[in-house]
């Protein structure tokens, strides 16, 4: 039950908020949604509980951070095939900002624009809002029956981060090390016939640096890890972003192979995405480079 003085203060608030970011949607993010995000039902969500409206205002803010606050310039977009795919890359920043940047790169600098579909990790299940946020903008919880569903039934592009936490909350010394894939993705991806696209993302460990996890906090609060930063915060600073995307890679087999055929094409995706991120080092000026 709602309290009778609190209600119409938040339905003023959320009235004032959904016009404010109507504003931002311009008819180029009409477009591109349009184009990207189809399957809606006849009340505008899609059976994943995706709304147009919510990706609109979304891509909206995106596209600010995108161009202006990180920016950011993508290559290799058009090796994002249509129809289903894995999108395999680095991961860093302890927020999940390099996978916002990466999806608003195919939505924006890709033609014709292209969804990606993100996992993410399942402690966000559990956050009030920001669990329905992630919902209404096509984000799902990173379960392999998620993914598989997506894939499969979908035909959806699929965006997904093998090193998980491991990588969002490593330290600044490891940074641009791969933390290792898993077997998941690749064996998702063997069984459902999909190519894989690694990308490598460079920007990500710089714009909000770690030196610690602090390990005991995070557990006593039950979060994978708690960032000791130079703020305090893990805000992000604007550094220069740039995010390669590779040739697709693909595999044979039904998934059932054993672990050390996966490992050697988990090996192979690694290299890739450790090739792009060389070429995004070696290409980068300088790291608030504009």
């Amino acid at each position: 039950m709602q309290h009778p003085f609190e209600a119409p203060f938040l339905k003023a608030a959320r009235a004032r908020g959904e016009t404010a970011l109507d504003a931002l949607v311009d008819d180029d993010i009409r477009a591109r949604i349009a184009h990207a995000h189809t399957g809606l039902g006849p009340y505008g969500y899609d059976s994943w509980g995706g709304s147009k409206v919510a990706a609109e205002r979304t891509l909206a803010i995106a596209r600010w951070f995108y161009r202006t606050y990180f920016r950011c310039e993508a290559y290799g977009t058009e090796n994002v095939p249509e129809g289903r795919s894995l999108i395999i890359g680095n991961h860093a920043g302890q927020l999940p900002i390099d996978g916002v940047l990466a999806a608003t790169a195919l939505m924006l600098d890709r033609d014709p624009p292209k969804l990606a579909n993100a996992m993410i990790e399942r402690f966000f299940a559990g956050i009030p809002f920001l669990n329905v946020f992630f919902q209404r903008t096509g984000q799902h919880i990173g379960l392999p029956r998620h993914c598989e569903r997506l894939l499969e039934k979908d035909d959806a592009a699929v965006l997904v981060f093998p090193e998980g936490v491991r990588g969002s909350g490593k330290v600044f010394w490891d940074r641009y090390k791969l933390m290792g894939f898993g077997q998941g993705f690749m064996r998702l991806a063997m069984r459902t016939k999909s190519p894989i696209v690694p990308f490598g993302f460079v920007g990500s460990e710089e714009m909000s640096i770690s030196f610690s996890k602090m390990m005991p906090l995070a557990r006593a609060m039950g979060l994978p890890y708690v960032p000791l930063t130079p703020t305090l915060l893990p805000l992000p600073l604007p550094v220069k972003c740039v995010v390669r995307f590779g040739q697709p890679l693909f595999f044979e087999g039904d998934g059932n192979e054993p672990d050390e055929v996966v490992l050697a094409n988990v090996r192979q995706v690694e290299r890739a995405v450790e090739s792009l991120l060389e070429q995004g080092l070696e290409t980068r000026s300088s790291v608030f480079s504009r």
